[in-house]
């Protein structure tokens, strides 16, 4: 963390970070905003409980977009749509999941799911 931000302003901003995480579930672009967002900010929360929410919101993008674009092929021999609900459905838990442990100013693991 550079001696300009605060432990404050970081929490605020991985805040922020999810807030486009989940306003991506109507307007799809601020997902890309959110991890441009958590890239830039990634050295900054090194050591510090944040950084597991950053890691949390990086693996669920880039999980879920590798998952949409499967999907997406597949969907032209209709199982690709299941595999659509499937990732949304995880999208949506991974983000409620990371919002809630996150406002009980608790680390979150670093699994898969």
């Amino acid at each position: 963390m550079n001696e300009h931000t605060s432990n404050a302003d970081l929490r605020q901003y991985t805040l922020i970070i999810y807030g486009l995480y989940v306003a991506s579930l109507l307007i799809g672009i601020t997902s890309i905003v959110a991890i441009i967002m958590n890239y830039l900010k990634r050295d900054e929360v090194k050591g510090t409980w944040l950084e597991s929410h950053f890691n949390w919101q990086i693996k669920t993008f880039w999980y879920s977009l590798i998952g949409g674009l499967i999907g997406g092929v597949l969907s032209l021999i209709l199982v690709g749509y299941l595999i659509l609900l499937a990732v949304a459905i995880w999208y949506i838990y991974r983000v409620i999941k990371g919002l809630v442990v996150f406002l009980d100013n608790q680390p979150i693991g670093d699994g898969w799911v």
